[in-house]
């Protein structure tokens, strides 16, 4: 990926006064999050079928092989999410924006099924030979394919990325178009349905060290990529043309936005499936907790969503036990709520 366009110092331009960071506030958050995510590692370490066990020394192979990866896993995937939602939402200027605007999640899902699709007939027709060959293709590797896929044909039909509004309607086309044919696949393949349904309601139950290393690499290369990004997300706030006149270059500051949000949405997809709210949350939670630029809010965010995530992969495994619930579900659940009682306090006196 070519380096991104160098952003001005915004000077007058950056917010100051009530709208900097209060002292200390953005240092407390960060350390407050770090806290949360120490002890939801030590719960993912000791919440497994059978219950709750922290008798580490006589399961440690179960705990390096099975519960260390999957709990490190949610978290980093979580992370994504919460970065990916956060420049979407500074992008689009929307806390509304979640990461799965532009095609991502629609191509992600038409992958799985078009791979769980041929899976199938080859099964059928040539044997278990093929079909364990075209598994080895991976599921992953269909997700975030799928993923790319869906942005880029959203940028294509938008003609670049340089009118979000555009864009925005791009995505939801693409979105629309790639759900039809995913459920057309269906009804020529029923059986690729179920795992379309796990991939929708979202799982960390099949993370491992492999997933644990895909994810953290990704985000070790989107997260400071996307840090230098953080004063031209901060001139966006101010408009499109107080944003030119602080020589913004606006097509390549947003074609880079729109790269990192979906290499990580991707990413994120591919490991986990679907996690529903965790990218429009976490920059949310974040925003009511401290006032902020970009450059914290963005690495905020992302310690937010790998909090939000893991702690939902550790309640899927607890609440009820030997059963494991779909993370994706109780995310949807908690968000959903959230996001109630946020228009109940606004809009109901």
């Amino acid at each position: 990926m070519s380096t991104p366009p160098s952003i001005p110092a915004l000077g007058a331009g950056a917010p100051t006064g009530p709208t900097c960071p209060t002292a200390g506030s953005v240092p407390r958050l960060g350390l407050g999050l770090a806290a949360l995510a120490l002890l939801l590692l030590l719960l993912g370490l000791a919440a497994g079928g059978e219950g709750w066990s922290w008798a580490w020394s006589t399961e440690l192979e179960l705990v390096r092989a099975i519960r260390l990866p999957r709990t490190l896993g949610a978290l980093t995937a979580g992370a994504l999410l919460g970065l990916a939602g956060a420049i979407a939402q500074g992008l689009f200027r929307n806390p509304l924006a979640d990461p799965y605007l532009l095609g991502s999640a629609a191509g992600a899902s038409l992958g799985v099924v078009l791979v769980l699709a041929a899976g199938g007939l080859l099964g059928m027709h040539l044997g278990l030979a093929a079909t364990g060959f075209l598994m080895r293709i991976g599921l992953v590797s269909a997700a975030f394919v799928g993923a790319l896929v869906g942005v880029l044909l959203t940028l294509a039909l938008a003609g670049g990325a340089a009118r979000p509004t555009v864009l925005l309607l791009g995505g939801v086309v693409v979105g629309v178009l790639l759900a039809a044919l995913s459920d057309l696949v269906i009804l020529l393949s029923p059986d690729a349905l179920r795992g379309k349904q796990v991939f929708l309601l979202g799982t960390t139950s099949f993370l491992g060290w492999s997933s644990v290393a895909v994810l953290s690499a990704t985000l070790a290369a989107v997260l400071p990529l996307a840090m230098r990004m953080a004063r031209a997300l901060d001139a966006l706030v101010l408009g499109d043309a107080t944003a030119r006149s602080l020589g913004v270059p606006l097509p390549q500051v947003r074609m880079t936005l729109v790269v990192l949000m979906a290499l990580a949405t991707g990413c994120a997809v591919a490991q986990v499936g679907l996690v529903a709210f965790v990218g429009l949350v976490a920059p949310h939670l974040v925003r009511r907790t401290v006032v902020a630029t970009h450059g914290p809010l963005l690495a905020l965010s992302a310690g937010a969503g790998g909090v939000l995530l893991l702690a939902g992969d550790v309640a899927a495994r607890s609440v009820l036990v030997p059963q494991e619930l779909p993370v994706g579900v109780l995310t949807a659940v908690a968000g959903g709520l959230y996001l109630l009682v946020l228009l109940r306090r606004k809009f109901v006196r």
